[in-house]
C-alpha cells in the first residue's frame, strides 16, 4: 500500500495556527493539497472567530506571483487571518518595500490585533476593534476603531488609512483623540504623524515629504 506524501502540516498553537509547507515538492503539487485540506478537513478550525495564521515555507524561494497563489487559497476562508509568512530572502538582497507585511480581513470590536513591524491592512477596523504595531500601520479600508502605531516607542511611526475616521489614534505614547468636528471634514486617504511631540494629519500624498524612501506610493 503506497502512503501518500503529507506537503501540508497544520499545527494549532497558542495564538493561532501554523501552516509548515512542503519545500521540496512541486508547487502546483502543494497547491493542490492545500486547497483540498482547507475544503474538505480541519472544518473545525476553520470555521468561527478569526484565526491567525502562520505560514512557514522552508527552504522554498517563491516569486511575489507564488506567495500571492499560496495566500489566495488561504484568504478563501473568511476567518483565516495571515499574520506571518517565513520564506528565504529572493536573490538579488532585500527589498525594503517588502519589510510591510500584508494581513486581511475585519477587526471588529472587541478585537485587537497585535503585529510586530509594519503592517499593510487590506480591510477595516470597526468601532470597538485595534490595530497595534511596533512600526507603521497602513490601512486600506476605514478606520474607526484605534490605532496604535510604534507602540515600543517609535515616535517615526506612521499611521494611514483610505478612510480615517478613528475613535483614537495613539504613536508612541503620544495619544490624540479626534475631535467633534473631523466627522465634518474630509477624511479619506489621510496618514497622522507626530511633528515636535504633537499628533498631525495630513494627506496621504504627503508622507514622501516625511518619508523621502517613501515616494513609490505618492499618488497611491
Amino acid at each position: 500500500m503506497t502512503v501518500k506524501p503529507n506537503y501540508v502540516t497544520i499545527k494549532g498553537i497558542k495564538d493561532g495556527l501554523v501552516f509548515l509547507l512542503d519545500d521540496k515538492c512541486e508547487l502546483t503539487t502543494l497547491l493542490e493539497e492545500l486547497r483540498y485540506k482547507l475544503e474538505h478537513s480541519h472544518q473545525t478550525i476553520l470555521t468561527g472567530p478569526i484565526v491567525h495564521v502562520d505560514v512557514k515555507l522552508g527552504t522554498r524561494i517563491v516569486t511575489d506571483d507564488q506567495k500571492e497563489m499560496i495566500l489566495d487559497i488561504l484568504r478563501q476562508k473568511g476567518n483565516l487571518l495571515i499574520r506571518s509568512v517565513e520564506s528565504p530572502e529572493p536573490p538579488g538582497g532585500f527589498d525594503p518595500l517588502q519589510s510591510i507585511t500584508t494581513l486581511s480581513g475585519i477587526v471588529r470590536s472587541g478585537q485587537v490585533l497585535h503585529h510586530e513591524g509594519n503592517l499593510l491592512f487590506l480591510g477595516d477596523v470597526n468601532p470597538g476593534g485595534t490595530i497595534a504595531c511596533t512600526g507603521d500601520i497602513f490601512i486600506l479600508g476605514s478606520l474607526r476603531g484605534m490605532a496604535h502605531a510604534g507602540f515600543e516607542g517609535n515616535e517615526e511611526a506612521v499611521i494611514a488609512a483610505s478612510y480615517l475616521a478613528p475613535t483614537q489614534l495613539r504613536i508612541a505614547e503620544v495619544i490624540s483623540r479626534p475631535p467633534d468636528e473631523w466627522e465634518n471634514r474630509e477624511t479619506s486617504m489621510e496618514f497622522a504623524f507626530l511633528h515636535n511631540g504633537k499628533m498631525q494629519i495630513d494627506k496621504i500624498g504627503n508622507l514622501f515629504r516625511i518619508r523621502p524612501n517613501f515616494n513609490a506610493f505618492k499618488g497611491v
